[in-house]
């Protein structure tokens, strides 16, 4: 995957992972992996930074917790990031179908 492509994507793709249950990192990150079906294998290094980021934004929160007898932080979305990842997903609608319209018939 071009990096430059998933770069101003990857919020809208974290937004997506957490909009219907709250998750811990490293289950964010194999679960894109899962939905992608390998398209987006992203490293630690990658999504940690931007869950932070998002987090500092507003639009995720997070708390420990316990799972599988480990700490661990999970994410979930908040109002704001809600609202946000429905602006931003019709955004990338919008965009997407006319990136498949002019590229209709190109090889």
């Amino acid at each position: 995957m071009n990096a430059q492509l998933l770069k101003g994507n990857l919020e809208l793709l974290l937004l997506a992972v957490l909009a219907h249950e709250e998750r811990h990192g490293y289950d964010i990150i194999k679960e894109l992996d899962r939905r992608s079906h390998g398209a987006f294998e992203l490293a630690e290094g990658t999504v940690y930074p931007a869950l932070y980021r998002l987090e500092k934004q507003g639009v995720l929160e997070s708390r420990h917790t316990e799972v599988g007898g480990r700490q661990r932080r999970v994410y979930c979305l908040t109002a704001k990031g809600r609202a946000a990842l429905g602006e931003d997903a019709e955004t990338w609608h919008h965009f997407a179908r006319g990136m498949s319209e002019v590229l209709r018939g190109v090889t």
